[in-house]
């Protein structure tokens, strides 16, 4: 087993801690006050192939591994976990256009997508169907060389900003095997926004209800065939859980370094709380923790990079553990610094807030044991 990262992907992880601490983490304290979505810094971030990680690269992308794009993701949430998270969306929608599309869909959208000249967004979850994603009830009828869209769907990060949806829909009967995907753009007949939701954190992302109201979407924009838009969902989320899992361990890595800081600043009893043996144990376990999550984050990635026949399972494992773990390791940081720790003088309330939803996007982690379970128990 290899433990040691090799220098192209040192480089790339050091590529992006710098682009994190330059450009990420001075003002991800002001976009979360104000809601700021910042398109431009994320256009900076396409410039270093960050937008298209595992795009081919005949079409502007990087090429590069889903354990590569774990080294990113990490180093990015270092700087602003809300942002780092959305860019996680946008490959993710970009590398679905790439893998599933025709050359005409590849050359028309992604040039585009890994510039970031154009924004994508992910369109799964309506608001009657989130864990139970098969039963989505958005329905697409052809209609001539279209097709005619009604219905909604919920919790879209960068919904109203995005210029690419890549939506799954009804086209069939009901279950997994009714469902297809569409390539929508955000200018076609019908499609609208919801009102922005007010959230406990992401806040550097708008969030919004993507509504189509008899909307109309060329049959040329069909993303693979009708029929398989599940297939193409669920194998956009393991690398979507593998991500967001790295942004949790990035995070939390964050808080740690934070935490052990004023562990050493701090003194209370004429001593500084670096000495007190109970906050060095609570310290050496968050490390512990952080390290183990890190460890099968990384095995995972190899494992979805070599399409093994357990990635699923692991992809799952990676993104339950990983985002348990950073969520606690975030919670820890700010118990220890106290009464600080819960103003937002300090970063810590801040992670703890945008941590909280990775347990629950890309699937909830009971859906994650679900996944492993119904995999350790087949025959």
């Amino acid at each position: 087993m290899q433990f040691e990262l090799d220098e192209q992907q040192r480089a790339i992880q050091d590529m992006a801690a710098q682009f994190a601490a330059d450009k990420l983490a001075p003002h991800a304290a002001e976009w979360d006050r104000t809601s700021h979505f910042p398109v431009d810094v994320m256009r900076e971030a396409a410039g270093l192939g960050f937008a298209g990680i595992y795009v081919r690269e005949d079409v502007g992308g990087s090429a590069l591994t889903r354990l590569d794009a774990a080294l990113i993701f990490e180093a990015l949430s270092r700087g602003c976990t809300s942002t780092a998270s959305f860019i996680s969306i946008h490959n993710m929608a970009s590398w679905m256009i790439d893998m599933y599309g025709t050359e005409e869909q590849r050359r028309k959208y992604l040039p585009d997508l890994t510039s970031m000249k154009k924004i994508a967004s992910y369109c799964l979850t309506e608001p009657g169907s989130g864990s139970d994603a098969a039963s989505l009830r958005t329905k697409a009828v052809k209609d001539g060389d279209e097709y005619v869209l009604n219905g909604g769907k919920a919790f879209i990060s960068g919904a109203g900003v995005s210029d690419i949806y890549v939506c799954m829909v009804r086209t069939g009967g009901e279950g997994a095997k009714g469902i297809s995907c569409l390539i929508i753009e955000k200018d076609m007949p019908g499609v609208s926004f919801g009102a922005d939701e007010k959230k406990m954190g992401w806040k550097s992302q708008p969030t919004r209800q993507v509504i189509f109201e008899d909307a109309r979407v060329p049959a040329a924009n069909l993303l693979g065939t009708e029929g398989q838009g599940f297939k193409i969902a669920m194998s956009g989320l393991d690398g979507g859980r593998l991500n967001i899992g790295a942004c949790s361990l990035g995070t939390a890595r964050g808080a740690l370094e934070t935490a052990r800081t004023y562990m050493k600043e701090r003194e209370q009893f004429g001593r500084p709380l670096a000495d007190f043996q109970a906050l060095q144990f609570k310290l050496a376990d968050m490390a512990t923790e952080l390290e183990a999550a890190r460890l099968l984050l990384l095995q995972a990635a190899v494992k979805v990079d070599a399409k093994t026949h357990d990635a699923t399972m692991f992809a799952a494992m990676a993104k339950r553990f990983a985002t348990d773990t950073g969520f606690r390791v975030a919670n820890e940081a700010l118990q220890i610094h106290g009464g600080y720790g819960y103003l937002n003088d300090y970063p810590l309330e801040r992670h703890v807030r945008d941590l909280r939803v990775h347990q629950i996007l890309e699937g909830t982690n009971e859906i994650m044991r679900v996944i492993i379970a119904r995999e350790l128990l087949k025959e």
